[in-house]
């Protein structure tokens, strides 16, 4: 009798927690005064045509930039601009570092926003 009552028990505990998530998950009634309206759609965003760093802006020419444009890159200030200018041409945006213009942890701070584009 003991062994029926622990049983009965025990069903009736795991009845009770496998009904709970379908509980919880039941919608909660709004009030009448308050209705909401339903959400609408949003359209998903076109894709940006164009290489990935278009959409974050134009990528600076290192073999035509003026200085101010490369001043305005991080890491690079008047001096290390001048010293880009009478560096060029570049036939490659890492000449930066192999020419030891400015060094890897700058270059790799600004190697997303440079290019360095052939004539």
């Amino acid at each position: 009798m003991a062994s029926s009552k622990k049983t009965l028990a025990l069903f009736a505990l795991l009845s009770t927690l496998m009904a709970a998530p379908a509980l919880a998950q039941t919608p909660q009634m709004s009030s009448p005064a308050t209705p909401t309206a339903p959400a609408k759609p949003t359209a998903p965003s076109a894709p940006v045509a164009g290489p990935p760093n278009a959409a974050k802006g134009a990528l600076i020419d290192l073999n035509s930039a003026s200085p101010a444009e490369l001043d305005a890159l991080p890491g690079i200030g008047s001096a290390r601009a001048a010293a880009i200018v009478k560096g060029r041409p570049y036939r490659g945006k890492d000449e930066l570092v192999s020419k030891k213009i400015i060094p890897q942890s700058v270059y790799d701070g600004i190697k997303d926003k440079i290019i360095a584009k052939q004539k």
